[in-house]
């Protein structure tokens, strides 16, 4: 009998009380209707919200083999996270994402299609190739982020569009290896381990999505904010 593959989604969540019976919801959807098997690795850094007593109601609807919970007591950072997440992962395959919705869930079958097709090592989801692309951002951090990038390649040519996207697919040992390299935290984290997967010679598969910004959370503008940011616009347009 041909060995089946398996995909660990691992969700670090740090106060995303509502945003998580959504991911949940459509992550148990996708992987239902492409008749991929899986399991749902939640790793709560200690949220203040009760982001774990959602985690747990969750769990008990779906069940344990597609819900894991694997709490930590507090904010320990991505990089440790996903350490943790690998660990518990009973996946050869594992997708790394954001619980905040930022990244829908439905891209993944074609995350899984991409790595099919040439056995790549890791498929990276990218804003800024094909018909990807950034809803809900604001044109600074568009610029910010598309810059961020665009230096990143020039300077360090890692071969991947998108740099600092943390919607992944990585075969499990791969990942395992990345992480282990990897020496930095936060943001600058996924940049390193696409710029670690090239030394290493691994393979990446890339596919266009479209990246929604936080639909609840902490970093939503308020619209003081975009009328501040409309006002420095026409200000920028008239003084260049």
């Amino acid at each position: 009998m041909e060995h089946r593959d398996k995909y660990s989604v691992l969700l670090p969540t740090y106060n995303e009380k509502e945003n998580l019976p959504i991911i949940i919801w459509l992550l148990v959807k996708a992987f239902t209707e492409s008749g991929d098997d899986f399991e749902i690795i939640v790793i709560d850094d200690g949220s203040p919200d009760g982001t774990l007593d959602v985690a747990k109601q969750l769990q008990t609807i779906y069940g344990d083999e597609k819900i894991v919970l694997r709490p930590r007591e507090k904010k320990l950072g991505l990089g440790t996270a996903y350490i943790h997440g690998i660990k518990h992962a009973t996946g050869n395959f594992v997708v790394i994402m954001d619980a905040d919705l930022s990244h829908h869930p439905k891209f993944i079958k074609e995350f899984i299609g991409k790595q099919k097709e040439k056995d790549y090592d890791l498929v990276s989801g990218t804003r800024y190739s094909g018909n990807g692309g950034v809803y809900g951002w604001d044109l600074k951090r568009k610029i910010i982020s598309r810059g961020a990038n665009y230096v990143t390649q020039v300077l360090l040519r890692p071969g991947a569009s998108d740099l600092t996207g943390s919607f992944r697919l990585y075969k499990k040992e791969v990942l395992e290896k990345l992480v282990q390299s990897c020496k930095s935290k936060g943001y600058v984290f996924q940049m390193e381990m696409i710029i670690r997967a090239r030394q290493f010679e691994f393979t990446i598969g890339e596919v266009p999505i479209s990246f929604v910004d936080r639909v609840y959370g902490e970093s939503k503008l308020g619209g003081n904010e975009i009328f501040q940011f409309a006002k420095g616009l026409l200000y920028l347009f008239a003084t260049t």
